[in-house]
Protein backbone atom coordinates (compact mmCIF):
# COMPACT_ATOMS: atom_id res chain seq x y z
CA UNK A 1 0.00 0.00 0.00
CA UNK A 2 1.27 3.43 -1.20
CA UNK A 3 1.23 5.75 1.84
CA UNK A 4 0.01 9.43 1.01
CA UNK A 5 0.85 12.58 2.33
CA UNK A 6 -1.28 14.27 4.64
CA UNK A 7 -1.79 16.32 7.91
CA UNK A 8 2.18 16.25 8.71
CA UNK A 9 2.96 13.01 7.77
CA UNK A 10 2.01 10.16 5.71
CA UNK A 11 -1.08 8.26 6.65
CA UNK A 12 -2.76 4.55 4.77
CA UNK A 13 -4.91 5.05 2.03
CA UNK A 14 -7.67 3.70 3.75
CA UNK A 15 -7.57 5.90 6.64
CA UNK A 16 -10.42 8.65 7.09
CA UNK A 17 -9.07 11.92 5.59
CA UNK A 18 -8.07 14.42 8.25
CA UNK A 19 -11.27 17.49 7.98
CA UNK A 20 -8.83 20.15 8.97
CA UNK A 21 -5.82 19.08 6.45
CA UNK A 22 -4.72 21.88 4.51
CA UNK A 23 -6.30 24.01 6.43
CA UNK A 24 -4.29 27.43 7.87
CA UNK A 25 -6.44 27.60 10.80
CA UNK A 26 -6.01 24.04 11.54
CA UNK A 27 -7.07 23.92 15.60
CA UNK A 28 -4.59 21.25 16.32
CA UNK A 29 -1.83 23.07 15.00
CA UNK A 30 -1.12 24.87 18.67
CA UNK A 31 -0.02 20.80 19.21
CA UNK A 32 3.11 21.28 17.79
CA UNK A 33 4.43 18.36 15.56
CA UNK A 34 3.72 14.58 16.81
CA UNK A 35 7.12 13.83 14.82
CA UNK A 36 8.79 13.15 18.24
CA UNK A 37 6.56 10.60 19.63
CA UNK A 38 8.28 6.95 21.56
CA UNK A 39 8.47 4.24 18.37
CA UNK A 40 6.11 1.31 19.46
CA UNK A 41 8.02 -1.66 21.46
CA UNK A 42 8.31 -4.62 19.46
CA UNK A 43 5.50 -5.91 22.57
CA UNK A 44 3.10 -2.88 21.55
CA UNK A 45 3.44 -3.50 17.62
CA UNK A 46 3.02 -7.31 18.33
CA UNK A 47 -0.46 -5.87 20.62
CA UNK A 48 -1.31 -3.99 17.93
CA UNK A 49 -1.21 -6.63 15.33
CA UNK A 50 -3.40 -8.53 17.24
CA UNK A 51 -6.00 -5.72 17.80
CA UNK A 52 -5.81 -4.99 14.33
CA UNK A 53 -6.93 -8.46 13.04
CA UNK A 54 -9.69 -8.78 16.40
CA UNK A 55 -11.10 -5.69 14.94
CA UNK A 56 -11.21 -7.52 11.68
CA UNK A 57 -13.90 -10.00 13.54
CA UNK A 58 -15.62 -7.75 15.01
CA UNK A 59 -16.60 -6.08 12.10
CA UNK A 60 -17.56 -8.77 10.37
CA UNK A 61 -19.72 -9.97 13.07
CA UNK A 62 -21.07 -7.40 14.11
CA UNK A 63 -22.19 -5.09 11.57
CA UNK A 64 -24.24 -7.17 9.88
CA UNK A 65 -26.25 -6.53 13.68
CA UNK A 66 -26.47 -2.89 13.33
CA UNK A 67 -22.97 -2.06 15.68
CA UNK A 68 -21.19 1.10 14.26
CA UNK A 69 -17.79 0.44 15.80
CA UNK A 70 -16.26 0.54 19.54
CA UNK A 71 -16.86 2.27 22.26
CA UNK A 72 -13.46 2.47 24.25
CA UNK A 73 -12.34 4.04 27.58
CA UNK A 74 -9.89 6.52 27.86
CA UNK A 75 -7.28 6.03 30.57
CA UNK A 76 -6.00 10.17 29.97
CA UNK A 77 -9.20 12.15 30.07
CA UNK A 78 -11.55 9.20 32.07
CA UNK A 79 -14.26 9.84 29.31
CA UNK A 80 -15.44 7.36 26.54
CA UNK A 81 -14.45 7.47 22.96
CA UNK A 82 -16.65 6.11 20.52
CA UNK A 83 -15.08 4.61 17.14
CA UNK A 84 -16.51 3.77 13.68
CA UNK A 85 -14.99 0.60 12.19
CA UNK A 86 -12.81 1.96 9.36
CA UNK A 87 -11.92 5.04 11.74
CA UNK A 88 -10.42 2.33 14.63
CA UNK A 89 -8.62 0.14 11.66
CA UNK A 90 -7.09 2.99 10.40
CA UNK A 91 -5.47 4.10 13.76
CA UNK A 92 -4.74 0.74 14.54
CA UNK A 93 -2.70 0.68 10.93
CA UNK A 94 -1.41 3.92 11.47
CA UNK A 95 -0.28 2.82 14.90
CA UNK A 96 1.33 -0.72 13.57
CA UNK A 97 2.94 1.71 10.26
CA UNK A 98 4.55 4.61 12.07
CA UNK A 99 3.59 4.12 15.49
CA UNK A 100 1.37 6.18 16.29
CA UNK A 101 -2.15 6.76 15.87
CA UNK A 102 -3.91 9.37 13.54
CA UNK A 103 -5.19 12.98 14.50
CA UNK A 104 -8.98 12.44 13.96
CA UNK A 105 -12.24 14.17 14.76
CA UNK A 106 -14.75 12.59 17.46
CA UNK A 107 -17.55 11.09 16.52
CA UNK A 108 -20.35 13.85 16.64
CA UNK A 109 -22.98 12.99 18.95
CA UNK A 110 -22.47 9.69 18.51
CA UNK A 111 -26.04 6.81 19.54
CA UNK A 112 -24.25 5.14 22.29
CA UNK A 113 -26.68 2.18 21.43
CA UNK A 114 -24.68 1.77 18.05
CA UNK A 115 -21.44 0.92 19.75
CA UNK A 116 -20.05 -1.77 21.85
CA UNK A 117 -16.97 -2.20 24.08
CA UNK A 118 -14.42 -4.31 23.20
CA UNK A 119 -15.23 -6.99 26.04
CA UNK A 120 -18.53 -7.01 24.80
CA UNK A 121 -17.51 -7.32 21.17
CA UNK A 122 -14.99 -10.25 22.11
CA UNK A 123 -17.35 -12.16 24.30
CA UNK A 124 -20.13 -12.06 21.53
CA UNK A 125 -17.79 -13.34 18.99
CA UNK A 126 -16.58 -16.19 21.03
CA UNK A 127 -20.03 -16.71 21.46
CA UNK A 128 -20.93 -17.27 17.81
CA UNK A 129 -17.88 -19.08 17.47
CA UNK A 130 -18.63 -21.24 20.19
CA UNK A 131 -22.27 -22.11 18.78
CA UNK A 132 -20.85 -22.97 15.27
CA UNK A 133 -18.28 -25.68 16.53
CA UNK A 134 -21.25 -26.93 18.02
CA UNK A 135 -23.28 -27.33 15.01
Amino acid sequence: MTPLRSYGGKVLEDVPRDPFADDPDDPSSAMGELDDAEPLTAAERDEAITDLADVEVFRSVLEPQGVLGLVLDCPECGEQHFFDWDLLRGNLRQMIELGRPQVHEPAYFPDPDEYVSWEYARGYVDGVIDTEERH
